[in-house]
């Protein structure tokens, strides 16, 4: 039986080509973001609608990640064996639909399952993505490619408060989320139109035959996969407790209001956005495609980060609020594209999208655990200053396995 393996991008890479499939990548993320991750900005209006808790609002992206990590695996194997284009408008057209059928329920349990089903194909655009990299740049471009394509999540995200925000207030959140769907749906087709798969060569063998088991166990022999997994499982659950609480805890308890808290979630994200090519065009221009020192770096940042916010008051000069709240975005939402290239790097090509997809079950643990606990944290003591501590803790641990890392394996 025959399989397809990628071409070798150093010796036939096609810059134009490959610039203008990376635009239909990045379309297709922004937009999946802009629908996945806009639980986060109008979350306030869910909380409001349904009589949520902090800690049940932090279920809401728990819900998200955890259909993320049901379907990374075999959405992995899934992309290995029917490549980029055909699953770019599945992705769309699940995500669009899930959440659509959730705007129309009342039950926070059931608008839970719909999100993990929506989880499902936001977790599945990631391998999807990631493969049409791989496929179409070579190393030495990779991290700025990568960091370009993940930018799209933040930038959705962000995207979300910009434009759904304002809608949420002025018609609800379900209407907002619904114009958001039919974008969404659009988007999709938009780029299965347009993406083309990179030429590939055929190579003798074939690991479709083999048990999931027995595949999954061929990229977790990789210790440091698993590592930088763990590293990634913790930085998520960071980045995604910022993502939900900023708002709740600028505009209430700092008492900046809404307008200004929104202000907030939007410099975090455009901090992601930044950080997310800005590290990787480091890692790429400096270091020579090495990511570990880059890693390290974001690591120590976010820790300094997480501590300086238990510092703000209502009286912290707004400008020095938003260059904090930036710092901390660059750091914990700017991480994305490094480790992707990380988890891709570290097995052979033709598993690019297996090694995706079992780093992205680990990875995603960690946004199902940790904005519950933060957000639990802050009801215990009435205050976010103790979760902001607690993910500094986080980060710290993240800055030790790093260092372990480091020892398994030079990269």
């Amino acid at each position: 039986m025959r399989t397809d393996t990628v071409l070798n991008p150093d010796d036939q890479f096609e810059p134009n080509l490959a610039w203008r499939m990376l635009g239909w990548l990045l379309l297709a993320q922004i937009i999946v973001a802009l629908v996945g991750r806009s639980i986060a900005p109008i979350s306030p209006f869910i909380a409001e609608d349904l009589g949520l808790t902090n800690a049940q609002v932090g279920l809401l992206p728990s819900a998200l990640f955890a259909g993320q990590m049901l379907v990374s695996i075999p959405s992995g194997l899934l992309v290995d064996r029917m490549g980029t284009k055909k699953l770019l408008f599945i992705v769309c057209l699940m995500l669009g639909a899930s959440y659509t059928v959730a705007t129309l329920l009342e039950s926070y349990v059931l608008i839970l399952l719909c999100i993990v089903l929506g989880g499902m194909a936001y977790g599945t655009m990631h391998p999807v993505t990631n493969r049409g990299i791989l496929y179409w740049f070579p190393k030495r471009r990779r991290g700025m490619a990568m960091g370009i394509k993940q930018m799209g999540i933040t930038f959705g995200s962000a995207l979300a408060a910009i434009v759904l925000l304002p809608i949420a207030i002025g018609s609800g959140w379900r209407i907002a989320m619904v114009g958001a769907c039919l974008l969404l749906i659009l988007a999709g087709a938009l780029s299965y139109v347009n993406y083309k798969e990179r030429p590939i060569q055929q190579k003798e063998g074939s690991e479709s035959t083999k048990s999931l088991f027995v595949q999954v166990m061929s990229v977790a022999k990789y210790r440091p996969l698993v590592i930088i997994s763990l590293v990634a499982l913790i930085i998520n659950g960071s980045q995604m407790s910022l993502n939900i609480y900023l708002l709740f805890y600028v505009g209430n308890e700092l008492l900046f209001g809404l307008a200004i808290a929104g202000t907030m979630f939007v410099l975090s994200e455009v901090g992601g956005s930044v950080g997310r090519v800005v590290w990787g065009t480091i890692s790429d221009t400096f270091f020579g495609g090495s990511r570990f020192a880059v890693m390290l770096i974001l690591t120590i940042i976010g820790f300094g980060g997480s501590l300086s916010m238990t510092f703000l008051e209502p009286t912290t000069p707004v400008w020095l609020l938003g260059l904090l709240i930036f710092i901390l975005g660059f750091a914990v939402s700017g991480f994305n594209g490094l480790w992707m290239n990380i988890a891709t790097e570290l097995t052979p090509p033709e598993k690019a999208g297996l090694a995706s997809g079992f780093s992205l079950t680990i990875g995603s643990v960690g946004v199902i655990i940790f904005p519950p606990v933060f957000g639990m944290i802050s009801d215990i003591n009435n205050s976010f200053i103790a979760s902001w501590i607690f993910m500094a803790g986080l980060m710290l641990l993240a800055a030790l396995l790093l260092l372990v890392l480091r020892k398994t394996r030079k990269f």
